[in-house]
């Protein structure tokens, strides 16, 4: 499959540029194979590309000497990650994980802020992203203080559903229950209870490696 292919299939800024951005773009990715486990990139690292996940999914995280981590988000097929630190020109703040094998795009900082100063769909589209972002976070920094598990892991559904930021996904997502309590920060075997206790209350369905939502605004909204 060629990069435009690729880019289509999982970005879905690609078709808001003009045929010349696009060749451009096209021209300066690079898309690179990481098994899962694999640290994509590191915390203090200096940031010199906007990435995407073609395919996979990846853990974003934080994390201190003494080993304790904390997990961020998770990002699916279809999400790009680190527009923040290219716009302030700085070290990256977090660790991104492969849950899975995993293939990432990265548009090198050059042609990111090329499009910037060239494409005002992009600016809007990185501007969407931006908010849609930081809704997210203060969003999961009140639910991982006040929510017991089983709301955890609903809200943690929730935000791979997330339409602005993974555009495009149908509502079957392919995720094993370890993955799940990764992004959670529960057990496994607690995380299994939750996710029956989201199937009883027909949120959604447990399939072998994978969920189907069935209800999506009821995953937002759990709370018990």
């Amino acid at each position: 499959m060629q990069h435009k292919d690729l880019l289509q299939d999982a970005a879905a800024w690609f078709a808001l540029l003009s045929a010349d951005q696009q060749e451009r773009v096209q021209r300066d990715i690079s898309i690179t194979h990481y098994p899962a486990g694999a640290i994509i990139e590191r915390k203090g690292e200096k940031a010199y590309a906007w990435m995407g996940v073609l395919n996979g999914l990846v853990k974003v995280s934080v994390g201190t000497s003494d080993g304790k981590l904390a997990s961020l988000t998770g990002v699916p097929s279809g999400g790009w990650i680190g527009e923040g630190s290219l716009l302030k020109n700085e070290r990256r703040k977090y660790d991104v994980v492969a849950l899975r094998d995993c293939s990432i795009a990265r548009v090198p900082v050059i042609t990111f802020n090329w499009l910037l100063d060239n494409s005002i769909p992009f600016n809007r589209y990185l501007l969407h992203q931006l908010n849609e972002r930081v809704a997210q976070f203060i969003g999961k920094a009140e639910y991982d203080r006040l929510l017991a598990p089983d709301a955890r892991v609903a809200r943690c559904l929730a935000e791979l559903f997330n339409p602005l930021l993974y555009p495009g996904k149908s509502m079957r997502l392919d995720i094993t229950q370890e993955e799940i309590g990764y992004l959670a920060r529960i057990s496994r075997q607690r995380t299994n209870q939750a996710l029956r206790a989201l199937e009883a209350a027909q949120l959604l369905k447990i399939e072998y490696g994978a969920v189907q939502v069935l209800d999506l605004d009821g995953l937002k909204n759990y709370s018990l």
